[in-house]
């Protein structure tokens, strides 16, 4: 155990453990829940099953500084993990597993559930999966005669601030799925959810080929760190 001066000159005293420290951390976690843990102290956690035998509170806060945030630090990019000094491939996967367990346990909240019912879920599920990437991605939710969702997929992946998105594509796979009804999502990087006068006119252009088949398009999300934006909410469908 590595050792520290003693300041009143009795020798050396043991420093802290790391581990004595994880475990009350750990302690708390069971006890008293998430809430009881600052943001920090949860990454600290989830260091902590890669990262053994090091205090990695500096390094939590370090991530959080950089990232700006919990949902920042999980869902950044592999490259921007590994880029941190004292991060490797273990930890950026604790890191990331975190990420892909909040998605996966938000999109079963609302698979298979009409979504009118459900409709903050639909909103809390698109913004945990899009509202952190780096790259504009532009997303299809497929509902059926219940308004159940049945089917979600990335049609498009683009730029900082352009996808392209194919009314074409769209129609073939809501045929192919026999969905009733559509749900747009795409995310702002920017941050801002406020739609741009090409996601409007590209809406319609959604719209107007789903109509005469007599597919619904329910609804049209921006999804951005700042909010979510429901073209329908605004009237804009």
């Amino acid at each position: 155990m590595p050792h520290v001066a003693d300041p009143d000159g009795g020798g050396a005293i043991p420093a802290p453990s790391p581990e004595g420290h994880r475990q009350r951390l750990r302690r708390r976690f069971l006890d008293a829940g998430a809430e009881a843990l600052a943001d920090y102290e949860l990454l600290e956690l989830v260091l902590c099953l890669a990262i053994p035998r090091r205090d990695v509170k500096p390094l939590a806060k370090d991530l959080l500084t950089r990232f700006g945030g919990f949902a920042g630090v999980v869902h950044a990019g592999l490259p921007a993990l590994l880029a941190v000094p004292g991060i490797k491939e273990n930890a950026a996967a604790a890191l990331k597993l975190v990420a892909a367990a909040a998605t996966r346990l938000a999109r079963h909240e609302v698979l298979d559930r009409p979504v009118l019912s459900s409709w903050d879920k639909v909103v809390d599920y698109c913004t945990i999966a899009l509202a952190h990437q780096p790259r504009e991605r532009f997303h299809l939710l497929f509902l059926d005669r219940r308004n159940a969702l049945i089917a979600d997929e990335t049609q498009n992946q683009g730029t900082v601030d352009h996808t392209p998105a194919y009314p074409r594509e769209v129609v073939r796979r809501a045929l192919e799925l026999n969905a009733s009804a559509v749900i747009l999502v795409h995310n702002h990087p920017s941050g801002d959810p406020s739609p741009s006068q090409a996601d409007i006119a590209m809406t319609r252009q959604m719209d107007d080929a789903l109509k005469p088949i007599g597919i619904l398009l329910h609804d049209h999300l921006v999804i951005g760190r700042k909010g979510p934006y429901s073209f329908r909410a605004h009237g804009l469908l």
